[in-house]
Protein backbone atom coordinates (compact mmCIF):
# COMPACT_ATOMS: atom_id res chain seq x y z
CA UNK A 1 0.00 0.00 0.00
CA UNK A 2 1.28 3.30 -0.67
CA UNK A 3 0.71 6.26 1.76
CA UNK A 4 0.90 9.78 0.76
CA UNK A 5 2.81 11.96 3.94
CA UNK A 6 1.78 15.74 3.09
CA UNK A 7 3.04 17.60 6.04
CA UNK A 8 5.94 21.03 6.73
CA UNK A 9 7.89 18.11 8.87
CA UNK A 10 7.44 15.26 6.31
CA UNK A 11 10.38 13.77 7.31
CA UNK A 12 10.09 13.04 10.67
CA UNK A 13 6.64 11.65 10.11
CA UNK A 14 7.72 9.12 7.17
CA UNK A 15 11.01 8.02 9.65
CA UNK A 16 8.16 7.24 12.76
CA UNK A 17 6.35 5.22 10.17
CA UNK A 18 8.50 3.57 8.43
CA UNK A 19 10.01 2.76 11.88
CA UNK A 20 6.90 1.00 12.41
CA UNK A 21 5.85 -0.61 9.18
CA UNK A 22 8.79 -0.81 6.75
CA UNK A 23 7.12 -2.74 4.22
CA UNK A 24 4.85 0.63 3.58
CA UNK A 25 5.65 2.54 0.33
CA UNK A 26 5.82 6.41 1.59
CA UNK A 27 5.81 9.18 -0.74
CA UNK A 28 6.38 12.23 1.46
CA UNK A 29 6.79 15.95 0.95
CA UNK A 30 5.47 19.80 1.30
CA UNK A 31 5.08 20.82 -2.52
CA UNK A 32 1.72 20.76 -3.80
CA UNK A 33 3.03 19.16 -7.23
CA UNK A 34 4.84 16.33 -6.17
CA UNK A 35 2.13 15.25 -3.87
CA UNK A 36 -0.83 15.82 -6.61
CA UNK A 37 1.12 13.38 -9.32
CA UNK A 38 1.51 10.86 -6.55
CA UNK A 39 -2.18 11.47 -4.90
CA UNK A 40 -3.94 9.59 -7.12
CA UNK A 41 -1.95 6.16 -6.42
CA UNK A 42 -2.43 6.80 -2.79
CA UNK A 43 -5.83 5.21 -0.45
CA UNK A 44 -4.57 6.88 2.60
CA UNK A 45 -2.81 10.12 3.43
CA UNK A 46 -2.02 11.66 6.27
CA UNK A 47 -1.08 15.45 6.57
CA UNK A 48 -2.10 19.10 7.13
CA UNK A 49 -4.93 19.87 5.98
CA UNK A 50 -4.27 23.14 4.47
CA UNK A 51 -1.72 20.87 1.73
CA UNK A 52 -4.48 17.93 1.37
CA UNK A 53 -7.42 20.58 0.62
CA UNK A 54 -5.73 21.72 -2.96
CA UNK A 55 -5.69 18.16 -3.67
CA UNK A 56 -8.67 17.40 -2.94
CA UNK A 57 -9.97 20.51 -4.53
CA UNK A 58 -8.43 18.98 -7.74
CA UNK A 59 -10.80 16.16 -8.02
CA UNK A 60 -8.18 13.88 -5.98
CA UNK A 61 -9.31 12.00 -2.75
CA UNK A 62 -8.41 9.16 -0.76
CA UNK A 63 -10.44 6.15 0.91
CA UNK A 64 -9.12 7.46 4.48
CA UNK A 65 -7.36 11.06 5.44
CA UNK A 66 -5.94 11.06 8.94
CA UNK A 67 -5.62 14.99 9.62
CA UNK A 68 -2.13 16.48 11.96
CA UNK A 69 -4.26 18.92 13.32
CA UNK A 70 -7.43 18.68 16.04
CA UNK A 71 -8.92 21.50 13.63
CA UNK A 72 -9.88 20.49 10.24
CA UNK A 73 -11.56 23.54 8.59
CA UNK A 74 -9.61 23.90 5.47
CA UNK A 75 -11.50 20.12 4.42
CA UNK A 76 -14.88 21.37 5.11
CA UNK A 77 -15.07 24.20 2.22
CA UNK A 78 -18.18 24.18 0.61
CA UNK A 79 -16.24 23.28 -2.49
CA UNK A 80 -15.11 20.14 -1.58
CA UNK A 81 -15.82 16.37 -1.80
CA UNK A 82 -16.94 14.29 1.82
CA UNK A 83 -17.26 10.85 0.04
CA UNK A 84 -14.38 9.67 1.85
CA UNK A 85 -13.20 8.32 5.65
CA UNK A 86 -11.76 11.78 7.67
CA UNK A 87 -10.23 11.25 10.91
CA UNK A 88 -8.68 14.39 12.89
CA UNK A 89 -5.84 14.38 15.65
CA UNK A 90 -7.40 13.52 18.85
CA UNK A 91 -5.80 12.24 22.23
CA UNK A 92 -2.41 13.94 21.66
CA UNK A 93 -2.77 17.32 22.31
CA UNK A 94 -4.30 17.76 26.16
CA UNK A 95 -0.66 17.67 28.29
CA UNK A 96 0.73 20.58 26.56
CA UNK A 97 -2.57 22.37 26.18
CA UNK A 98 -2.85 22.11 30.04
CA UNK A 99 0.73 23.68 30.15
CA UNK A 100 0.23 26.03 28.06
CA UNK A 101 -3.15 26.94 29.66
CA UNK A 102 -1.72 26.57 33.25
CA UNK A 103 1.35 28.73 32.27
CA UNK A 104 -0.71 31.45 31.72
CA UNK A 105 -2.84 31.43 35.04
CA UNK A 106 0.56 31.20 36.72
CA UNK A 107 1.80 34.40 34.93
CA UNK A 108 -1.58 36.27 35.78
CA UNK A 109 -1.66 35.20 39.51
CA UNK A 110 2.10 36.21 39.87
CA UNK A 111 1.45 39.34 37.66
CA UNK A 112 4.81 38.40 35.51
CA UNK A 113 4.52 41.09 32.70
CA UNK A 114 3.41 43.44 35.31
CA UNK A 115 6.70 42.86 36.44
CA UNK A 116 8.37 43.13 33.84
CA UNK A 117 6.70 46.25 33.09
CA UNK A 118 7.83 47.96 36.10
CA UNK A 119 11.38 46.55 35.76
CA UNK A 120 11.97 48.18 32.22
CA UNK A 121 10.67 51.61 34.18
CA UNK A 122 12.74 50.51 37.32
CA UNK A 123 10.23 50.67 39.35
CA UNK A 124 10.44 48.71 42.14
CA UNK A 125 6.94 46.54 42.24
CA UNK A 126 6.16 44.82 45.80
CA UNK A 127 2.63 44.25 45.18
CA UNK A 128 1.35 40.33 46.34
CA UNK A 129 0.67 37.46 44.01
CA UNK A 130 -1.95 35.55 44.87
CA UNK A 131 -2.48 31.47 44.56
CA UNK A 132 -4.25 29.51 42.04
CA UNK A 133 -6.28 27.52 44.97
CA UNK A 134 -9.81 28.11 45.14
CA UNK A 135 -9.60 30.78 41.87
CA UNK A 136 -12.65 30.22 39.20
CA UNK A 137 -11.83 28.90 35.56
CA UNK A 138 -15.02 28.15 33.23
CA UNK A 139 -13.58 25.62 30.38
CA UNK A 140 -15.53 26.68 27.34
CA UNK A 141 -15.33 23.03 25.46
CA UNK A 142 -15.30 19.65 27.60
CA UNK A 143 -13.91 17.16 24.82
CA UNK A 144 -10.64 15.53 25.22
CA UNK A 145 -8.55 18.50 25.54
CA UNK A 146 -10.85 20.37 27.52
CA UNK A 147 -10.77 17.58 29.98
CA UNK A 148 -7.04 17.19 30.35
CA UNK A 149 -7.09 20.91 30.93
CA UNK A 150 -9.41 20.35 33.83
CA UNK A 151 -7.91 17.65 35.47
CA UNK A 152 -4.49 19.45 35.34
CA UNK A 153 -6.04 22.54 37.22
CA UNK A 154 -7.95 20.68 39.49
CA UNK A 155 -4.55 19.83 41.08
CA UNK A 156 -4.36 23.21 41.92
CA UNK A 157 -7.25 23.77 43.88
CA UNK A 158 -8.81 25.83 40.85
CA UNK A 159 -12.87 25.77 40.72
CA UNK A 160 -13.98 24.20 37.67
CA UNK A 161 -17.33 24.76 35.24
CA UNK A 162 -18.12 24.21 31.91
CA UNK A 163 -19.69 24.44 28.63
CA UNK A 164 -20.59 21.53 25.96
CA UNK A 165 -23.34 21.25 23.55
CA UNK A 166 -25.17 19.42 26.07
CA UNK A 167 -25.05 19.74 30.02
CA UNK A 168 -23.73 16.80 31.45
CA UNK A 169 -22.14 15.43 34.78
CA UNK A 170 -17.93 14.96 34.22
CA UNK A 171 -15.58 14.98 36.89
CA UNK A 172 -13.86 17.29 37.64
CA UNK A 173 -15.90 19.69 36.79
CA UNK A 174 -18.82 20.83 39.59
CA UNK A 175 -20.91 22.06 36.58
CA UNK A 176 -20.93 21.56 33.23
CA UNK A 177 -23.53 23.53 31.06
CA UNK A 178 -25.52 23.76 27.55
CA UNK A 179 -23.92 26.11 25.30
CA UNK A 180 -26.92 28.45 26.13
CA UNK A 181 -25.71 29.02 29.82
CA UNK A 182 -22.44 30.68 28.65
CA UNK A 183 -23.87 34.11 29.70
CA UNK A 184 -24.37 33.08 33.11
CA UNK A 185 -21.06 31.53 33.65
CA UNK A 186 -18.82 33.99 31.87
CA UNK A 187 -20.35 36.44 34.91
CA UNK A 188 -19.11 33.69 37.33
CA UNK A 189 -15.52 32.82 36.15
CA UNK A 190 -12.31 33.96 36.69
CA UNK A 191 -10.58 32.89 33.94
CA UNK A 192 -12.66 31.78 30.56
CA UNK A 193 -10.89 29.46 28.99
CA UNK A 194 -12.26 28.63 25.22
CA UNK A 195 -11.28 25.58 23.38
CA UNK A 196 -14.13 25.08 20.97
CA UNK A 197 -13.64 23.93 17.25
CA UNK A 198 -14.67 26.10 14.27
CA UNK A 199 -18.30 25.03 13.80
CA UNK A 200 -21.19 27.25 12.38
CA UNK A 201 -22.51 26.75 16.10
CA UNK A 202 -19.19 28.43 17.55
CA UNK A 203 -18.71 31.42 15.16
CA UNK A 204 -18.96 35.09 16.83
CA UNK A 205 -19.90 33.55 20.42
CA UNK A 206 -17.16 35.90 22.14
CA UNK A 207 -19.32 39.38 21.11
CA UNK A 208 -20.16 42.64 22.86
CA UNK A 209 -22.79 41.33 24.66
CA UNK A 210 -21.04 38.48 25.88
CA UNK A 211 -17.74 39.76 26.40
CA UNK A 212 -20.09 42.71 28.49
CA UNK A 213 -21.18 40.11 31.10
CA UNK A 214 -17.38 39.45 32.16
CA UNK A 215 -15.95 40.16 35.40
CA UNK A 216 -13.94 42.99 35.10
CA UNK A 217 -10.79 41.20 36.71
CA UNK A 218 -11.40 38.32 34.16
CA UNK A 219 -9.31 37.07 31.58
CA UNK A 220 -9.64 35.02 28.06
CA UNK A 221 -7.74 32.81 26.90
CA UNK A 222 -8.49 31.65 23.20
CA UNK A 223 -6.73 28.52 22.41
CA UNK A 224 -10.10 26.69 20.34
CA UNK A 225 -10.59 28.88 17.01
CA UNK A 226 -10.28 32.35 15.88
CA UNK A 227 -13.51 32.09 14.49
CA UNK A 228 -14.96 31.99 17.93
CA UNK A 229 -14.34 35.66 18.84
CA UNK A 230 -15.57 39.13 17.14
CA UNK A 231 -12.00 40.89 17.01
CA UNK A 232 -13.33 43.98 17.26
CA UNK A 233 -15.84 43.55 19.89
CA UNK A 234 -12.91 42.10 21.53
CA UNK A 235 -10.53 44.61 21.20
CA UNK A 236 -13.38 47.61 22.63
CA UNK A 237 -13.70 45.75 25.60
CA UNK A 238 -10.11 45.90 26.38
CA UNK A 239 -10.16 49.45 25.73
CA UNK A 240 -13.00 49.88 28.14
CA UNK A 241 -11.95 47.83 30.93
CA UNK A 242 -14.19 44.91 31.01
CA UNK A 243 -12.02 42.67 31.35
CA UNK A 244 -8.60 42.12 33.14
CA UNK A 245 -7.10 40.92 29.61
CA UNK A 246 -6.71 38.26 26.40
CA UNK A 247 -4.46 35.81 25.73
CA UNK A 248 -4.91 34.88 21.95
CA UNK A 249 -3.85 31.84 20.58
CA UNK A 250 -5.69 31.84 17.37
CA UNK A 251 -6.69 34.36 14.66
CA UNK A 252 -8.89 34.71 12.21
CA UNK A 253 -6.09 34.98 9.98
CA UNK A 254 -2.97 33.66 10.10
CA UNK A 255 -0.21 34.63 10.26
CA UNK A 256 -2.15 38.17 12.24
CA UNK A 257 -1.58 40.86 9.21
CA UNK A 258 0.45 44.37 9.92
CA UNK A 259 -1.86 46.85 11.15
CA UNK A 260 -4.69 44.35 13.01
CA UNK A 261 -5.79 45.87 16.01
CA UNK A 262 -4.74 43.07 18.02
CA UNK A 263 -1.70 44.05 17.78
CA UNK A 264 -1.93 46.90 19.78
CA UNK A 265 -4.95 46.03 21.95
CA UNK A 266 -4.27 46.93 25.61
CA UNK A 267 -3.61 43.95 28.07
CA UNK A 268 -3.49 41.53 24.93
CA UNK A 269 -0.60 39.19 24.40
CA UNK A 270 -0.52 36.89 21.23
CA UNK A 271 0.89 33.39 21.61
CA UNK A 272 1.21 32.44 17.49
CA UNK A 273 -0.99 29.32 17.37
CA UNK A 274 1.77 27.50 19.37
CA UNK A 275 -0.41 26.64 22.49
CA UNK A 276 -0.47 22.70 21.39
CA UNK A 277 1.66 21.36 18.30
CA UNK A 278 1.71 18.25 17.04
CA UNK A 279 4.01 15.87 18.55
CA UNK A 280 5.43 13.60 15.02
CA UNK A 281 5.78 10.41 17.56
CA UNK A 282 2.50 10.81 19.11
CA UNK A 283 0.64 11.54 15.65
CA UNK A 284 2.65 8.85 14.12
CA UNK A 285 0.89 6.82 16.81
CA UNK A 286 -2.15 7.74 16.63
CA UNK A 287 -2.18 7.08 12.57
CA UNK A 288 -1.12 3.39 12.72
CA UNK A 289 -3.31 2.90 15.64
CA UNK A 290 -6.25 3.68 13.26
CA UNK A 291 -4.53 2.02 9.99
CA UNK A 292 -5.56 -1.05 11.88
CA UNK A 293 -8.70 0.00 12.57
CA UNK A 294 -9.52 1.44 8.99
CA UNK A 295 -7.69 -2.05 7.40
CA UNK A 296 -10.34 -3.92 9.85
CA UNK A 297 -13.50 -1.35 8.85
CA UNK A 298 -13.89 -0.16 12.55
CA UNK A 299 -14.27 2.88 13.61
CA UNK A 300 -11.58 5.50 13.58
CA UNK A 301 -10.32 7.36 16.44
CA UNK A 302 -11.05 11.21 16.01
CA UNK A 303 -13.40 10.11 13.11
CA UNK A 304 -15.02 13.39 11.96
CA UNK A 305 -18.97 13.98 11.48
CA UNK A 306 -19.11 15.88 8.26
CA UNK A 307 -22.43 17.09 9.52
CA UNK A 308 -21.39 18.57 12.45
CA UNK A 309 -18.14 19.72 11.13
CA UNK A 310 -15.23 17.27 13.64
Amino acid sequence: MRLLIAEDDHDLYAQHVRHALPELELVAGADLVQLAAAAGDCPVWLGQPDLLAPLLRQGLRPQWLQSTWAGITPLLAADLPRDYRLSRAVGIFGQVMAEYVLGHLLAHERRLFARLAAQVEQRWDHSLPRSLAGRRALIVGCGEIGQAVAQFLAHFGVQLRGVASQARTQAPFAEVAAMDALPRLVGWAEYVINLLPDTPATRDLYDAELLAGFRPEALLINAGRGSAVVDDDLVAALEQGRLAGAVIDVCRQEPLPPGHPFWTAPRLLLTGHSSAPTDPALMAELFLHNLVRWQAEEPLRGEVDFARGY
